[in-house]
Parts: C-alpha cells; structure tokens; sequence
C-alpha cells in the first residue's frame, strides 16, 4: 500500500513539473532585450527627423508588465534620463487604448485629450507606478536587468512614440514606446522598430490605408478659435525642426504593415 501511494505521489509530481516547466512565461510573446536593442539601434540610424538623437525604448506585454527596457548610445546618459519611463508610459498607452481589432498609437491621442475633445482627462488616469519606474540601481538602466522589467509601470503618455505590438497571426501582444527626441521623431522610429521585430500587423487603426496607426497631421486653425482643430479627432502637431511638409513626408513613407 505504501509502496502504491508512493508512485502515485511520484507520478503527480512528474505532471506536476512538467506542467510548470511548459508553463508560458509572461513575456513570451514579445521580444526580449536583445531583440528590442538591435530593433531600436536601426530604426535610429536612419532618417527620422527630429534632433537626430538617442533614444529609450521599453516593451510591455498585454498586461502592462514591462518586459525589456534598450537604449541607443554608447552608455545611459546619451539619451535624456526622464525619457526612460517616458517610453514606458508609451508603451503602457498603447497597449491600454488598442484592442485586437482596432489599435491607437499614442500619436492618435493627443488631440481627443485636449479640452473638448471626446478623451479629455485621459491623461491623468492610470497613473505611473513610481515603486516600478524608479526602483533598483540607476547603473542596470536600459539593460537586460533595467529594475522596471517584471513590474506594472501604469502612466498615459498622449504624443508620439506608443505603438501596439501584432504578431503575424494578427493577434496583439503587447506594445513598444520609444522617447528622445521630438515627439514626430519618436513616433517614426517606434513604427521602424516595430516593424524591424516584425509585429506590424495591424488590423485597423483611425489613420486607415496601410498605415492604421500612423501619426495624423490634420491641426489646422479655424476662425475664431485660439487653437488649432483635428479634422479627424486624432490628430497630432508638427513639432520641427524642419518643414512641416518634410515631417508628412516621412510619415507618409514609413513601411507600411503588412
């Protein structure tokens, strides 16, 4: 009888162990630091507009947990320091505000924010976890042990620089936000990134076309109004330097999703 017992007991842990070691990790489905680092370096060495500067990126899975944390630069302190957690917010932006069937970049966010427009106050909701964004030892920053990997980072960022994460499968697995320059560049360079891992397929977004998720450059000034007006709801300023007709430009020639 013992003897009996004793095999069931070793059988279950058998199950029990193999189970957990098929068990999917939280951030299988989105790329891991090294990934994220190679993406980030190309997408910046080209032509973005902007400063021509370095740059923060950082990954989140679908449920806001931050899975890898790059930077460009030979060392932390190339790029601004504050656009680290920026870049978090953006990709917590992101994957909060897309859905498997619709995605928003948080390009797309700016104007609906502004007062009257339809997401006004969003931007103070879900706020940073700081006990996330500023833990641990500054010198492990945008390595592949950055302290904010494995926590809920929150924040709502409303520029450039957020974008959804789909797989080929068209299934949304999480979202990259980049930061460190202006906030046209930052979109620009989020969108080759994500399109360097190859999770660009996008099924629908506000800007349409081939480009679902794109930055809208629609702010135009109507009479009798300080401030200019999305045509669409979605749009987002230039921002230089630089004509503004060179900033459509590049948008306009980003790769479009597959």
């Amino acid at each position: 009888m013992k003897y009996g017992r004793s095999l069931v007991g070793m059988v279950l842990a058998g199950v029990l162990t193999a189970g957990t070691a098929l068990a999917a990790g939280p951030c299988d489905d989105v790329p891991a630091y090294a990934a994220l680092q190679a993406a980030l370096a190309s997408a910046r060495a080209q032509a973005n507009g902007g400063f021509n500067l370095d740059m923060w990126g950082t990954v989140v899975n679908r449920d806001g947990i931050v899975c890898a944390v790059a930077f460009t630069g030979g060392d932390r302190g190339d790029q601004w320091p504050g656009s680290r957690v920026i870049s978090a917010q953006k990709a917590n932006t992101a994957n909060a505000f897309s859905l498997p069937g619709l995605a928003l970049s948080t390009a797309n966010l700016y104007s609906a924010v502004q007062p009257g427009g339809s997401l006004f106050g969003l931007q103070l909701s879900n706020p940073v976890n700081t006990d996330v964004a500023y833990a641990g030892n500054p010198t492990q920053y945008g390595t592949a042990t950055d302290p904010m990997v494995g926590g809920k980072i929150g924040g709502v960022n409303v520029f450039g620089g957020g974008l959804a994460l789909y797989n080929a499968s068209g299934k949304l697995v999480g979202a990259v936000g980049v930061s460190g320059d202006t906030s046209c560049a930052d979109h620009n360079i989020a969108w080759r990134t994500r399109h360097n891992l190859g999770l660009d397929h996008v099924p629908a977004g506000v800007a349409g076309g081939n480009h679902p998720d794109n930055i809208i450059f629609d702010i135009k000034t109507h009479p009798f109004q300080m401030n200019g007006v999305s045509d669409s709801g979605f749009g987002h300023p230039h921002c230089g330097p630089g004509s503004a007709n060179g900033e459509t430009s590049l948008a306009n020639g980003l790769p479009p999703t597959p």
